[in-house]
């Protein structure tokens, strides 16, 4: 067994220890807790569960990257076709390799729950065979889930719902959607009849790419929303996005928060990739992109921050650093007030772990499995100002790594006087 004590441990304020057993699960939270053999003095650092990203696009990863591969206007819409044009000569192992490199990037950087979109808008159904294959390799070190996601269409690519169909019946764990890429309203609106009642029928949850532009006049969250009411099944539902919702007027907004608290839908907000993506067609002032999360979090809706892409054709930055993400998020959300600093982490932690409905694995909890990280900060506050790094990831009792505090300190002759 393994003892950590002089801990801060977020989410539990009163407890400053934890033993792990032999079995990698938690035994005993709180203080003054028996003695065992091995004591690690964590110094006062802050342990909390492992960082979640509930949506990325693995399959994508480094598309962006080598001469030529720019996406020049910067719009959704290019990344779409960009992608369209390259997928064609796409293998599983240059799937599986792109893959490996963004979840070690992530894992890196304290992730171990992954929720990753695949495009199954492929005959061969290339990214969804690949990637079925790495989730059931790594569950051991990184639980991810499947979305089957068909970026293309549902309608608008030809044999669409059929491939969906597979990808579901193969294991793919979340049915996806993105009705506003269909060619009228009309489509989007059926596109996600037939999602919902395929998700129904395979007992899997749904996560939806929603409203990802800056028209106020783009609906298809309300139709989701009202789908999902219809069927109880709005806990089991994501819509990722949701860009439009942050254009559109306060009358409209009240009105659907309403329902968005009766349906208790999620959303995903996806902060450095829709900052870059939209406003494009603005001059002054130029929308931020994303959707209205101080509002809906104050709703009750469950809201979490993704990384989305990795150098792609949509997105030409990021690395899986959450905590980046974090800080990018709740500028642009004026999450600010040190309240909502102080529990600003649950948006790349518990409220993701909600989202993709883990938490019998996810917590600090006595009896469930000991996966947790260690940041370089005394509290909250101090690892979301500094952007803290983490220097120890657990799974399952078990070091993912452990690195040495980085040492900030300089010296300057003359401070020493």
């Amino acid at each position: 067994m393994k003892k950590f004590i002089n801990a801060t441990i977020y989410g539990v304020p009163d407890a400053t220890e934890f033993i792990i057993d032999d079995n990698g699960q938690f035994k005993a939270v709180g203080n003054n807790l028996e003695e065992v053999n091995e004591a690690i003095d964590l110094e006062g650092r802050l342990v909390l569960p492992p960082f979640v990203d509930p949506h990325v696009h693995l399959d994508y990863i480094f598309t962006g990257l080598g001469e030529g591969n720019a996406n020049v206007s910067g719009t959704l819409f290019e990344g779409i076709q960009r992608w369209s044009d390259n997928k064609k000569e796409l293998t599983e192992e240059v799937v599986r390799e792109r893959a490996l490199a963004g979840i070690r990037k992530e894992m890196n950087k304290g992730v171990q729950f992954i929720r990753t979109h695949v495009d199954i808008t492929d005959p061969d159904l290339t990214g969804m065979k690949a990637m079925l294959k790495l989730r059931d390799e790594l569950k051991d070190y990184v639980t991810i889930q499947l979305v089957a996601f068909p970026q293309e269409g549902f309608f608008r690519f030809e044999g669409a719902e059929q491939l969906m169909e597979k990808a579901l019946e193969m294991g793919a764990d979340v049915a996806g959607g993105i009705p506003h890429f269909e060619i009228s309203y009309e489509h989007g609106v059926e596109s996600l009849r037939r999602i919902i009642a395929m998700a129904k029928k395979y007992n899997t949850q749904i996560d939806i790419h929603c409203d990802e532009n800056d028209d106020p006049n783009s609906r298809f969250l309300e139709v989701l929303n009202a789908l999902v009411m219809e069927e109880n099944y709005g806990q089991y539902t994501t819509a990722s996005h949701t860009c439009s919702f942050g254009a559109v007027e306060n009358s409209y907004a009240n009105k659907m928060m309403g329902l968005f608290r009766e349906s208790k839908i999620n959303f995903i907000v996806c902060p450095t990739e829709n900052m870059h993506l939209q406003g494009r067609g603005d001059n002054y002032p130029v929308r931020r992109g994303i959707t209205r999360v101080k509002e809906l979090l104050n709703n009750g809706n469950n809201l979490a921050f993704a990384q989305d892409s990795i150098a792609d054709y949509f997105y030409p930055l990021g690395n899986g650093n959450m905590m980046n993400i974090l800080d990018n998020g709740i500028h642009l959300a004026h999450y600010t007030h040190i309240d909502e600093i102080n529990k600003a982490l649950d948006l790349i932690t518990y409220n993701s772990a909600n989202i993709l409905r883990v938490n019998e694995q996810y917590g600090i909890e006595e009896g469930k499995p000991a996966n947790f990280i260690v940041i370089d900060a005394q509290d909250a506050y101090e690892a979301v100002r500094e952007r803290a790094e983490v220097i120890t990831s657990v799974r399952n009792g078990e070091y993912i790594f452990k690195r040495a505090p980085r040492k900030n300190d300089i010296e300057i002759d003359f401070l020493k006087n």
